[in-house]
C-alpha cells in the first residue's frame, strides 16, 4: 500500500517563516545553555573534587538529584513553580513576554551542568598529578594550577565528549514544546497543523534532526581523532 506522501505544501516560503525561526531559537538555546552549563559544571566539578566536605556533599547531591529526574519534569517545574514576577525582574517586559524561552534557558543551563560537571571531573582527573605538583614546586597556588595547568588540558581532553553532550542538548530542546516555546520541532508541527498534515510532517522533521546531529557527530569523531594524534 502506497504512503501517498505529498509535500507540495512544504515550500521555501513556508520553511523560511515557520521552521527557520524555530531552528534559530533551538540553536540559540543550545549555545547559551551549553556555555552556561559548561561554566557552571566546571565549578561543580571543582566542588566535587574539593577537600571541603560541605562543598563536596552539595555538589554530589546536586549532580545525583538532577541526573535522576526526567528533563521534561524539570522543565515543567521551572516554568510552573517559578513566579512570573521573577522573569519580569530579570528581563522586564521582555521577560514577561518570553517566559517560556527564559524558563528553558534556565532549566537547560542548570540541568546540563550536572552532566557537564561529570565530564569535566573526568577531564580534571585525567591530568597527571605530577604536573600539579610541578606547579606547586615553582610557587603556584591551587587556583593558578587549575587555571594555567589543569583546566586547559581538561578542556582539550574532554572537548569531544563536551561536544557530544551538546549535540544531545540540541536534541533535547525539542522538549520545550511542553511549555509553549517555539523550537525547531514546534516549527514543523505548526506547519503540519496549518496544512492539516500532522503525521506527514514528522518524516522531514526526523530527517532534519538526523542530518544535523549525524553530521555534527561525524565532525566530533574527526576532532577526537586529531586530539588523540596530538596526545
Amino acid at each position: 500500500m502506497a504512503l501517498n506522501l505529498d509535500y507540495s505544501f512544504l515550500t521555501a516560503d513556508v520553511v523560511k517563516h515557520n521552521i527557520i525561526p524555530g531552528f534559530e531559537y533551538a540553536l540559540q538555546l543550545t549555545l547559551v545553555s551549553a556555555v552556561g552549563g559548561i561554566v557552571l559544571g566546571t565549578f561543580i566539578a571543582l566542588m566535587r573534587l574539593s577537600s571541603i566536605p560541605f562543598l563536596r556533599r552539595f555538589a554530589t547531591v546536586y549532580v545525583d538529584a538532577l541526573r535522576s529526574i526526567p528533563l521534561l519534569m524539570v522543565i515543567l517545574w521551572f516554568f510552573l513553580l517559578i513566579p512570573s514576577g521573577f522573569y519580569a525582574f530579570i528581563g522586564g517586559s521582555f521577560g514577561e513576554a518570553h517566559r517560556p524561552e527564559l524558563a528553558a534557558v534556565i532549566t537547560f543551563t542548570f540541568f546540563e551542568a550536572a552532566y557537564y560537571s561529570e565530564i569535566m571531573r573526568a577531564g580534571i582527573q585525567s591530568v597527571s598529578r605530577g604536573q600539579v605538583h610541578a606547579g606547586y614546586a615553582v610557587g603556584m597556588t591551587y587556583a593558578q594550577c587549575m587555571k594555567l595547568i589543569v583546566l586547559p588540558q581538561a578542556f582539550r581532553n574532554m572537548l569531544p565528549v563536551l561536544l557530544t553532550q551538546t549535540i544531545v542538548l540540541f536534541q533535547d530542546t525539542s522538549l520545550v514544546y511542553a511549555i509553549g516555546a517555539y523550537d525547531f520541532l514546534k516549527g514543523f508541527l505548526t506547519v503540519g497543523q496549518i496544512y492539516n498534515r500532522p503525521a506527514e510532517i514528522l518524516l522531514p522533521a526526523a530527517a532534519a534532526y538526523f542530518i544535523l546531529c549525524f553530521g555534527l557527530s561525524m565532525l566530533v569523531r574527526r576532532l577526537q581523532a586529531k586530539i588523540q594524534i596530538i596526545r
